[in-house]
């Protein structure tokens, strides 16, 4: 089992103190709308991996993930998602938990040699339990196709999460695959405005 948070009191300070990391250190404002890699327009921009780059504070992300993974009883084998905005959650979460969970990351695109593995790392196979996770959301793009790459190795996805969802289009998605969508946080616990 997902080892639990203290408490809930607990996770509310934990996820409070990230919040502020977020905001502080990822949220830019832009005078003009730019694109974000969604291909949505939006002033508002989340650089999740400048603002959790430094160790504590990417520490702090992973517990967060975890005590909310327990707090809604999910277990896994194995956690990951589409590269990059996977990987530090990913490999940070199984550094945080030190246990026998894996992590591993789903590639854009075969690299054409080697083992030629669309997903790399954990070895995902029937019966393995995987959380998807993802940094910021927009359209969802990225973890459906997280979602989909895995779904062809066996495995069964338990749950997904993000660090920030900017829309409500994921949650529609996961919600249709009965899988439980976990998002850290929102467009409205930022205070910006939805994308898509």
């Amino acid at each position: 089992m997902t080892q639990p948070a203290d408490s809930g009191a607990q996770l509310n300070q934990d996820r409070a103190q990230l919040l502020e990391i977020i905001k502080n250190r990822a949220l830019m404002q832009f005078e003009q709308p730019r694109q974000l890699s969604s291909g949505e327009m939006s002033r508002d921009f989340i650089d999740a991996k400048f603002g959790l780059s430094r160790g504590e504070d990417l520490q702090m992300a992973c517990k967060v993930i975890v005590d909310s993974l327990a707090q809604a009883s999910i277990d896994f084998d194995a956690i990951g998602g589409l590269t990059l905005g996977a990987d530090q959650f990913a490999h940070g979460v199984v550094t945080y938990l030190a246990d026998h969970r894996e992590w591993f990351v789903v590639r854009k695109q075969a690299k054409g040699r080697g083992t030629n593995q669309l997903v790399e790392g954990a070895k995902l196979e029937s019966g393995t339990r995987v959380v998807l996770v993802d940094d910021i959301v927009t359209t969802g793009g990225s973890i459906q196709k997280a979602y989909e790459q895995v779904l062809e190795t066996g495995s069964q996805v338990v749950a997904a999460v993000t660090m920030v969802d900017r829309s409500d289009i994921a949650a529609g998605f996961f919600a249709q695959q009965a899988v439980p969508y976990l998002p850290i946080f929102n467009y409205l616990d930022l205070g910006i405005m939805p994308v898509g």
